[in-house]
């Protein structure tokens, strides 16, 4: 499903997302990462991120713009976000995921008020991007990247993710847990996708929930 403007965009946990009409790409997806060959719950797992990898790729080879990837759902350009993917259940079987992206593509597709924040692609080239041209090219990603999904080749995932996203490593993030606030440095992420945290008791390993990511 592709829709030219959103009325209740969201995000993960429950955020909100800008919408306006004719300034962004707004994509759902329904896939069926339980048909992977081997392990079908971790291909369920490394979803989101091989999502991330698939839509990076797609915006480069539209606009050779080359947007960092942030855990766990996050495109970004310097800090502000073009971005985000939703995985959600779906339909009448647990087996099918809905895959929804979000592009800021057009100067209007943020507020003023979030340009700290928040930028888009036309923002980020100077120049006028075609949307369908982005349409094509991260559909075309997307279905490379789920047939490495499908097909089991997760490290292919994995470093590809790696590659884009600078922040998995050496960025201070802080959470809260029913036992209090934490702090710590990321060290990666590990095969199935988690990222890791090194704290003063040892490496945390991060698989859900809100991070506040420092600087």
């Amino acid at each position: 499903m592709i829709a030219d403007a959103q009325t209740a965009g969201r995000g993960r946990r429950g955020h909100t997302w800008f919408s306006p009409a004719g300034s962004g790409l707004y994509v759902s997806v329904v896939l069926a990462p339980r048909r992977a060959r081997v392990d079908a719950d971790r291909s369920v797992r490394l979803l989101t991120l091989t999502a991330g990898v698939a839509i990076a790729e797609g915006i480069q080879a539209a606009t050779e713009l080359c947007a960092d990837l942030k855990w766990p759902n996050d495109l970004q350009f310097g800090g502000r976000k073009v971005g985000g993917i939703l995985a959600e259940a779906g339909g009448s079987s647990a087996a099918l995921v809905v895959v929804g992206y979000g592009i800021n593509i057009g100067r209007d597709a943020c507020p003023p008020a979030l340009g700290d924040r928040a930028t888009s692609l036309e923002q980020q080239a100077g120049r006028p991007i075609d949307r369908l041209h982005v349409l094509a090219e991260t559909l075309t990603a997307l279905a490379a990247r789920y047939a490495d999904l499908i097909d089991a080749r997760y490290d292919a995932i994995l470093d590809a993710w790696r590659s884009r996203a600078p922040a998995a490593l050496g960025a201070r993030v802080s959470w809260t847990t029913n036992g209090g606030p934490m702090t710590g440095t990321t060290e990666g992420i590990d095969a199935d996708g988690a990222l890791l945290v090194q704290t003063r008791d040892g490496v945390e390993r991060i698989v859900a929930g809100e991070l506040r990511w420092e600087g």
